[in-house]
């Protein structure tokens, strides 16, 4: 009898041990990585919440590790390698640092393109879906792409209201459409990663930054910037913006059971990319608000100043078509139907 009770015993203590070791292998630790230092909206706003709702409908069978200001090593550049050669499992990152990498999408960096967040993310995700998902996006599967709100000039001590004053000045932008533009209207474009452009602006080797208002507090150019030109077109369309993704590495979400695959599946797509808009709009609201306090001048351009700086950039529009022809596309029928798509949007 005490056999077989043993016997019994040592089964169910087996298939206990089996059971824990299924439940282990289902657990997956998510390695997260991005640029910035932990107290910024990509981090608080966007990750951390992501990650918690992942965690939370997998019953903790996906949880992240989150490393932040590049701890994973390599430079904000090297990000999008670091997603696809699986050093990273997922990263935060601009398209805009790899310039040439995503031509593609950056369509919707073009100037005055965009005057929404939300729903100018939801046509930016269908666009990527259909043009560029299976090129600019392979090994990696898109969790977020979506666009940052208006990115404004931030000047460092220089009071600029017209197209005049831009001349010569040194500006930061983050991708290639927005150097592409600097240049047109005649500013030196001096394209480079967010941490290098905070300390170059503190040192006075920068005149100023063209970033959304969400930034100005988490580098502290509230401190490091007096003036801010709110700068957007009659229709209300935004001077520039840029593209962000938040991708996983393709073979990694491979690996996953299906069980899992659907938790990412379904904090994926165009509903996830406007959420995470909304969460860098409402950060431009607080980043306005921290550099009103903090003794910043804003103001906004006069419409006729407006107009000559749409007409000094309108050749971007077209150099992007064109390069997009030489790249054997139809550059007139991509740009076309990411135009429809924002109208399309934007009319809800």
């Amino acid at each position: 009898m005490k056999n077989i009770i043993s016997r019994t015993l040592l089964s169910l203590l087996v298939a206990g041990g089996f059971a824990t070791q299924a439940n282990a292998a289902e657990k997956v630790t998510l390695k997260v990585a991005h640029f910035l230092p932990t107290a910024t909206t990509a981090h608080w706003d966007m990750i951390v919440p992501w990650c918690e709702k992942i965690k939370k409908e997998s019953d903790g069978g996906l949880e992240c590790q989150i490393y932040p200001a590049m701890q994973l090593g390599g430079t904000p550049p090297q990000l999008l390698t670091q997603a696809r050669d699986g050093v990273a499992d997922i990263v935060w990152t601009l398209p805009g640092y790899t310039p040439g990498r995503f031509p593609i999408s950056e369509v919707f960096e073009l100037p005055f393109f965009a005057p929404d967040h939300q729903n100018t993310s939801r046509a930016l995700w269908e666009f990527a879906e259909k043009h560029a998902l299976k090129t600019e996006f392979a090994g990696l599967k898109p969790i977020g792409i979506w666009v940052n709100g208006p990115n404004y000039f931030h000047l460092r001590d220089k009071d600029v209201k017209t197209v005049a004053g831009m001349q010569g000045l040194k500006i930061r932008a983050a991708s290639r459409m927005s150097n592409q533009f600097l240049t047109d209207i005649g500013a030196n474009a001096m394209g480079m990663p967010l941490p290098q452009a905070v300390e170059g602006i503190s040192k006075g080797v920068l005149d100023g930054l063209m970033v959304p208002w969400e930034v100005v507090p988490s580098v502290k150019l509230d401190e490091l910037t007096k003036y801010h030109a709110e700068i957007k077109d009659d229709s209300g369309n935004f001077m520039a913006t840029s593209t962000m993704v938040y991708v996983m590495n393709q073979a990694k979400y491979d690996s996953l059971p299906d069980n899992l695959k659907k938790v990412i599946d379904d904090n994926s797509g165009a509903e996830t990319s406007a959420w995470i808009a909304s969460r860098f709009q409402a950060a431009d609201v607080q980043g306005r608000k921290a550099a009103e306090e903090a003794g910043g001048v804003i103001y906004e351009w006069s419409q006729e100043e407006v107009n000559k700086l749409k007409d000094a950039s309108s050749e971007v529009a077209q150099q992007w078509i064109d390069e997009m022809n030489d790249k054997g596309m139809d550059g007139q029928a991509l740009y076309d139907d990411a135009r429809a798509l924002v109208e399309k949007y934007n009319k809800k």
